[in-house]
């Protein structure tokens, strides 16, 4: 059985490879192989498809111009601090009206604020959160990571938003990268650029953020001095793509005629826009890969760990930052479309 099932979940890989597979299809075949046991190498297919999302990700950056970069930032400080406070504002009331653990509570508000997994990772460092609450925080983010790669590109059809508009969204409103790609592939390439734009500028306030859970931890479980946040180097925190994909963008702003010899003797010649169409189609097609990969990683115990208190807190604040993100962009950001 062993070997049947390894056979079956590399078809699986096989067919996220080609063209016919979707962002969704490949997320839903990865839920059915795992719901039905029939997953392979767990723990490498977890490694490799977050280095894929990574990858991905900075291939991306060659296809941005650094302007852009930088104008999301600048024009999403106001937004993302807003979310972000208001995230744990209502993340700790609801902790408390749930009865919530406060470290699980801090962790599902960093989680739905800034990015996810990595957020969750990084403020759980920080806070010296447990294996077990670690697991159930990362188990009810990624339920609903799954759920919105399906539920958003429809929702933003019937809403009629613009591409920009969506991507905006989906950058605020979707926890991890890997469903924030997912979903802005899905919609459209502007949207999937304009998404990954305004999300690795959110992924910046995961330092912030991780000192204000340590000081939140300190403050409502008056924790003894030897679980007291510890100090996490910078490196430790910050996810280090984001640096490589600001440098792929310096590279498209900067060097548009460079040659391509070096990484192909066909593509001698071209311009680095050229190349970024190449490496953003295989970078497109890894994202696909990957979320097969995350899907298989959802098992049933997953869920059930995750209890309906964590994942009602969690549903909440994923609902209310998706309300209030599209309240906001739809009061800000023009209409114009771009072909979706």
């Amino acid at each position: 059985m062993p070997a049947a099932r390894r056979l079956i979940f590399l078809a699986a890989v096989a067919f996220a490879l080609t063209p016919w597979a979707s962002a969704p299809l490949a997320l839903a075949l990865g839920l059915a192989l795992a719901l039905l046991g029939l997953t392979a190498w767990e723990r490498p297919a977890k490694k490799i498809s977050r280095l894929l999302i990574q990858v991905s990700i900075v291939l991306l950056g060659l296809s941005i111009d650094l302007g852009q970069v930088a104008r999301a930032g600048a024009s999403g400080i106001g937004l993302a601090a807003g979310t972000i406070l208001g995230t744990f504002a209502l993340g700790l009331l609801l902790g408390r009206l749930f009865r919530t653990e406060t470290k699980v509570t801090t962790l599902l508000c960093s989680g739905t604020a800034i990015c996810g997994g990595s957020a969750i990772a990084a403020t759980g460092a920080v806070i010296r959160a447990a294996e077990a609450q670690m697991s159930v925080a990362l188990a009810a983010v990624f339920s609903l990571n799954a759920l919105a790669l399906y539920l958003f590109p429809p929702i933003g059809h019937a809403l009629d938003l613009s591409q920009q508009q969506f991507g905006a969204w989906a950058a605020i409103a979707i926890h991890d990268m890997s469903s924030v790609v997912g979903a802005g592939r899905t919609y459209g390439d502007e949207a999937l650029k304009v998404a990954t734009v305004i999300k690795l500028s959110r992924v910046l306030w995961i330092v912030p953020v991780s000192m204000l859970a340590g000081w939140l931890v300190r403050r409502y479980e008056g924790a003894p001095e030897a679980s007291q946040p510890r100090r996490v180097s910078l490196a430790a925190i910050v996810p280090w793509f984001i640096a490589l994909f600001l440098l792929a963008s310096v590279v498209r702003t900067l060097v548009p005629g460079v040659s391509a010899a070096r990484f192909d003797a066909s593509w001698a010649g071209q311009p680095i826009h050229s190349i970024a169409d190449a490496l953003k189609a295989i970078a497109k097609q890894a994202m696909v890969v990957a979320l097969l990969l995350i899907g298989s990683g959802l098992s049933r115990e997953a869920i059930a760990r995750v209890g309906w208190r964590p994942f009602a807190l969690a549903g909440i604040l994923w609902v209310a930052i998706s309300v209030a993100g599209l309240g906001a962009i739809l009061g800000t950001m023009p209409s114009h479309h771009t072909g979706v």
